[in-house]
């Protein structure tokens, strides 16, 4: 399990969210805020195994814009979690 540093940092308009599956199974990804509360929720689906990749647009669950700051992407897979700091500068 490998989760990559967002492209580019920070973000904009976009950012390509890349990690990679040791075997098929259930994945969540999310970005949260700098208080720890879930902005979005961009995978929560099984998976198989091998590189994926994800764009975030800087949208939120209700898909309005997020105000410009500092968030962590989280992924968590089999009990294990990485984290990556992103910058949302729109």
């Amino acid at each position: 399990l490998l989760l990559e540093v967002p492209q580019p940092n920070p973000l904009a308009p976009s950012a390509a969210i890349g990690y990679t599956l040791p075997r098929s199974g259930r994945v969540r990804l999310a970005v949260y805020d700098v208080t720890g509360r879930e902005r979005a929720a961009l995978v929560d689906a099984a998976q198989a195994a091998g590189p994926q990749v994800v764009t975030w647009d800087g949208r939120g669950a209700r898909g309005t814009p997020l105000p410009a700051g500092v968030y962590f992407v989280r992924l968590a897979f089999e009990g294990r979690v990485e984290t990556q700091k992103l910058v949302f500068a729109p």
